[in-house]
């Protein structure tokens, strides 16, 4: 399938407009299914944020796919976005109806924080991106020299455990990411994990999983790699749309 390029933006929105947001989702909807069509997306998720460190500072997440990062820097300008919403509903709102209403949706919202990642590494499943579902973004540091041995630990060691709780159903999926663009060493994070669940049950499950055959020697790479990253911050949120 080649690689998935993804950029993950933490949107702030005013309690006081909370309302006008929550009710344009229907029509971000449309824009981004138009977005799909022209082939300039791959998908775009709407994740409402349930907890996590400053969570104050946002309520929602949302991940817009590509299949190549050139499309990605490119991305969901203003204009794009205008453009879109244009095709979406030319037929039933005039050009100023269509424009006040993406200028009411960009005013109604504040990102806190954007991040171009490109995805590593992925369990093998067959998982369903559905609303109701339940994601942790996981944001990592890897330390300044141990970046290579970090994502070796992800990948290498991680990664088949993540899939062992697959199979024995405590997880939906597992995704690792690095940032797409290069980042000094006082960058705030370098990769994320993102940890996929079909409900709180599941998660709570998941949180009990041990992996009875690994061996000793196992256990203890794992434990020793979480050495050469830093987890900056977790958030966990629940899955409000999923355009693909």
């Amino acid at each position: 399938m080649g690689d998935t390029y993804m950029v993950i933006e933490f949107v702030k929105v005013s309690s006081s407009q909370m309302v006008d947001y929550s009710e344009n989702r229907d029509f971000l909807e449309k824009i981004y299914h138009e977005a799909v069509k022209e082939g300039d997306i791959v998908g775009w998720d709407l994740w409402s944020l349930q907890s996590g460190d400053n969570e104050g500072d946002f309520q929602y997440i949302t991940v817009t796919y590509y299949k190549d990062p050139v499309k990605m820097m490119n991305g969901m300008t203003d204009t794009n976005f205008l453009n879109y919403a244009k095709k979406a509903y030319g037929e039933s709102l005039t050009e100023l109806e269509i424009a006040n209403v993406v200028d009411g949706i960009m005013s109604n919202r504040d990102l806190a924080r954007r991040a171009y990642m490109v995805q590593v590494a992925s369990t093998d499943d067959s998982f369903k991106m559905q609303p109701g579902v339940l994601a942790s973004f996981d944001l990592m540091r890897a330390a300044e020299g141990r970046f290579s041995e970090y994502e070796h630990v992800e990948e290498d060691l991680y990664l088949p455990y993540h899939q062992k709780k697959i199979q024995a159903n405590m997880m939906g999926r597992w995704m690792f990411l690095r940032t797409a663009l290069p980042m000094g060493s006082e960058a705030e994070y370098t990769h994320m994990t993102l940890n996929f669940y079909k409900d709180y049950l599941q998660f709570f499950t998941s949180m009990e999983y041990t992996d009875m055959e690994a061996s000793e020697e196992q256990q203890k790479a794992m434990e020793e790699g979480l050495s050469s990253r830093d987890q900056k911050w977790v958030y966990m949120a629940t899955l409000v749309r999923a355009i693909r």
